[in-house]
């Protein structure tokens, strides 16, 4: 669409942001840096090497949204390149809609030259061409850390103990979340032992174990029989199971206590004899060591049997990261957060390239999820609210000497700016405060001509004007104002951003 000139004058596009794309202030950008530096620097201390792939990938090197039409557009957002060299239409690109599927391709292009098994860990934006809702985007930031190449148990519960540790890096205390695991295999036997056969009905007695902890034991009771009505009136139909093989589920789901290791014997009563159950209770048996030996307690990750993801995707331990923390909205509302991040072992995703099964494991935190739950829960990391220090602009002609103050500050690492608008010294205070600035510098004629500058305490003037009743008195005080010898500009500022404020 072009700009466009009518009768009613020219076209005025509206200013809005497209559905499920949201703008980012300094306060988000700072919070979601730090978040990714905590956490990166804890994949780095595992031995794991960063590695950046671009936004764009070829649409049939995505896997889950394969094109079955002229526009592969189901769930990313695609384009279609420009045409080869030999005329042939140039092939369907899209933007990535995760970190995984970009990596699967790059482990297959350059296997041969990795050393394996290959740890990196990535982070940056995925898009995703889905609804938006509260709290659901299509952009958002993942960091994610995997192993390639290592079918141990030994590499998920290294995986898992990162991400036990990252979330406590980006400031989560202990307590405050959780890593839930379960086995895909551990399903699969559970499906045996219940005498489910067919696809149809596997698919439905797995999405009721998934509602579990939305429904409760006895909604999940009725998802596996006949089926469940709502308080909508809505029916959804039923597994169609009976007896003990509803029994045998609810057993099964039920199975999460006596920490990981009473987990596993309570899981072992129920799937025991199935094959490829007791494979997955092997396999867990195995994490649990390790995690024991890297330090991870059983309030920290659990074994949790209803944990159902990826039911086309993952092939071995599934993991997710729940947040315990109470959190509240901007009105005061009560919000849960749930799912904060999560992962499991993929086996079969790198094989879609070499035909050759490669084992593969790995966690993603949503950022943009988790920076969101740890501002509602108060508990926000590496962020301040100060903005640069003000230089006052009280006359054109004396415009070299606040730059020459702003270069200063800036050379001793103190953000400064000189006030480049065309308001007077009241607007311009309004403005140092609206930005939040520690301080800001007065420096007129008298100050320049004997050698001073008087320096205003912002940060100080905001913490006391909080306790102060009379307005008069308090502009006649002027709290925080100082005049000193220009040469000990930075030192005073220092000073100034060094002070430990309320409500920091």
């Amino acid at each position: 669409m072009t700009d466009s000139t009518s009768k009613e004058g020219p076209f005025r596009p509206e200013a809005r942001n497209p559905r499920g794309f949201a703008d980012k202030r300094a306060r988000d950008l700072r919070a979601e840096r730090a978040i990714l530096e905590a956490v990166s620097a804890v994949y780095e201390r595992y031995g794991f090497e960063a590695l950046d792939t671009g936004a764009f990938e070829y649409a049939d090197a995505l896997g889950k949204f394969l094109p079955d039409s002229d526009r592969p557009n189901e769930g990313v957002f695609a384009l279609q390149d420009d045409a080869d060299l030999d005329g042939k239409n140039g092939q369907w690109m899209a933007l990535r809609y995760d970190l995984t599927a970009p990596l699967a391709r790059f482990a297959a292009q350059n296997w041969e030259t990795l050393a394996k098994p290959f740890r990196r860990y990535a982070y940056g934006p995925v898009w995703r061409n889905e609804k938006p809702g509260p709290g659901r985007f299509r952009e958002f930031i993942q960091c994610d850390a995997d192993t390639v190449g290592s079918a141990r148990p030994e590499a998920d519960a290294e995986i898992i103990a990162m991400a036990v540790e990252g979330l406590q890096a980006a400031g989560l205390p202990r307590g405050a979340a959780v890593l839930k695991i379960n086995n895909r295999k551990l399903l699969n036997g559970l499906l045996t032992a219940a005498g489910v056969e067919t696809q149809g009905q596997k698919l439905s007695v797995l999405r009721a174990v998934d509602k579990l902890d939305r429904l409760g034991v006895e909604g999940v009771r009725l998802l596996l029989g006949e089926g469940r009505l709502d308080e909508s009136g809505a029916f959804t139909k039923g597994a169609g199971l009976v007896g003990k093989s509803i029994d045998a589920v609810l057993d099964f789901v039920q199975a999460g206590s006596g920490g990981r290791t009473g987990t596993l014997a309570n899981i072992a009563n129920v799937i025991g004899g199935s094959a490829e159950g007791d494979e997955g209770l092997e396999e867990l048996a195995k994490i649990d060591a390790a995690l024991k030996s890297l330090g991870v307690d059983d309030d920290q990750a659990v074994f949790e049997p209803s944990i159902v993801r990826g039911l086309e995707y993952y092939t071995g331990a599934v993991f997710e990261a729940e947040l315990l923390l109470s959190t509240l909205d901007e009105k005061g509302h009560k919000v849960s957060f749930g799912s904060i991040g999560g992962g499991g072992r993929y086996d079969d995703l790198v094989a879609r390239f070499t035909g050759q099964q490669t084992p593969a494991t790995g966690f993603s935190f949503g950022v943009s999820r988790l920076a969101a739950a740890l501002r509602a829960a108060g508990r926000e990391t590496g962020v301040t609210a100060r903005g640069p220090v003000v230089i006052i602009n009280f006359d054109q002609a004396h415009m070299g000497e606040y730059f020459a103050v702003a270069a200063e500050l800036r050379h001793a690492g103190i953000p400064a700016e000189v006030y480049l608008g065309s308001s007077g010294m009241r607007p311009q205070m309004k403005y140092a405060d609206r930005r939040m600035a520690p301080a800001a510098i007065m420096l007129g004629g008298d100050e320049i001509a004997a050698g001073t500058v008087t320096i205003k305490d912002l940060d100080l003037g905001r913490e006391l004007a909080s306790g102060v009743a009379d307005n008069a008195a308090w502009k006649a005080e002027r709290p925080g104002q100082q005049t000193i010898p220009r040469g000990e500009l930075v030192a005073a500022v220092k000073t100034i951003i060094g002070r430990k404020i309320i409500g920091e």
